[in-house]
């Protein structure tokens, strides 16, 4: 019984009611493609990635189709550790055919996420995962027997154990059913058009250099940006994701080789973000150090333990990722004694590096 004289106030208005109808059709699309094939979180993952869902959609969808219609086990926890080899739940828990598993992470930067444990792809955003930052686990089998409850309980706290970096020894009960893990269907890519014909004059897969959007440019700042050789590449770049394919990239790591992170080069790493951001302004760039994320870049300076051989670390979060090798090359340019070369024009100047 709805007690609220509110409760209908949403769907008063046009707006309010065709959005209240379209997540209500999504809730029984989803109820219809769930099986123990199709995990809620893949599915759910598949629709935000075509645009087809909204983010803030999610909490209530996972509710009412998990807690409410299936009657899973649920169980939320502030971590107390983090697993160091997240690869491992995916290759463990996907073995535990007997049960399904979603895990919800309460990101502080992306906000209320779902994934699932048994798919490999999502080590990445599992080694994100901090110390005392909340997650939710639902384990369940779409029945309500003694004997399913028990296993529920059971797979929730193995796949607690196993992301918190403990061993846990899997009864044989998990082993078998029909709850396998299969890889979900990717969106058919876009045709991409064939490249125009080079004007003339003009050499065919030529590229201008890093140049300057301020009317004042300085042409020896080209070569200061020139790419590095190959052997300066770090380990870090080489196994940066593919564009297009991760919400969040791992943590990519920048080791300071000036003798101090001071002012300079911090002020060169504020116009690289910021020629990132107005080149992909739908991406987003996050600065950690020391296992903490910067939310201003102003206090590495200010801090003054920033200093020679330290590591800072960034990511890129949103859809469609590009350029992390460049981001990651100008990057360490601007943590060298070379940082000057992004320092030319006045303080609000937009280069045009990527």
């Amino acid at each position: 019984m709805v007690e609220s004289a509110c409760f209908y106030t949403r769907l008063a208005d046009r707006e309010g009611f065709n959005a209240s109808v379209r997540h209500i059709n999504r809730t029984l699309d989803l109820l219809d493609v769930c099986s123990p094939k199709n995990n809620l979180a893949d599915e759910i993952n598949r629709l935000l990635s075509a645009k087809n869902l909204e983010a803030e959609e999610i909490p209530s969808l996972v509710h009412m189709l998990l807690l409410e219609k299936f009657k899973y086990r649920a169980v939320s926890r502030n971590l107390t550790s983090v697993s160091a080899t997240p690869a491992a739940i995916a290759d463990e828990t996907s073995k535990w055919k007997a049960v399904d598993l979603v895990l919800a992470y309460h990101h502080p930067d992306l906000g209320f996420l779902v994934l699932n444990p048994k798919n490999p792809q999502n080590a990445a955003l599992i080694e994100s995962f901090r110390k005392y930052e909340l997650i939710v686990l639902y384990a369940g089998t779409q029945k309500l027997t003694p004997e399913a409850l028990k296993l529920a309980e059971s797979a929730i706290n193995g796949l607690i154990d196993l992301v918190e970096g403990r061993s846990f020894k899997t009864p044989t009960a998990l082993l078998s059913g029909s709850y396998v893990f299969v890889a979900p269907k990717k969106e058919k890519p876009a045709v991409v058009p064939k490249g125009r014909k080079p004007k003339a004059g003009q050499k065919a897969g030529a590229r201008s250099g890093p140049k300057f959007v301020s009317p004042a440019v300085v042409p020896s700042a080209r070569s200061d940006l020139s790419v590095p050789q190959k052997s300066s590449v770090t380990v870090a770049e080489a196994n940066l994701p593919v564009p297009g394919q991760s919400k969040m990239t791992p943590l990519i790591s920048v080791v300071v080789s000036n003798e101090l992170f001071h002012n300079g080069n911090v002020e060169a790493w504020k116009r690289i973000i910021r020629s990132y951001n107005a080149k992909y302004p739908n991406l987003q760039v996050f600065i950690y150090y020391d296992g903490e994320r910067i939310v201003d870049i102003n206090t590495l300076f200010k801090w003054g333990k920033v200093k020679h051989g330290s590591c800072i670390q960034f990511r890129v979060s949103g859809d469609d990722i590009q350029d992390l090798a460049k981001l990651s090359r100008y990057f360490r340019q601007g943590a060298s004694p070379q940082f000057e070369a992004f320092l030319h024009g006045s303080p609000d100047t937009v280069m045009n590096l990527f």
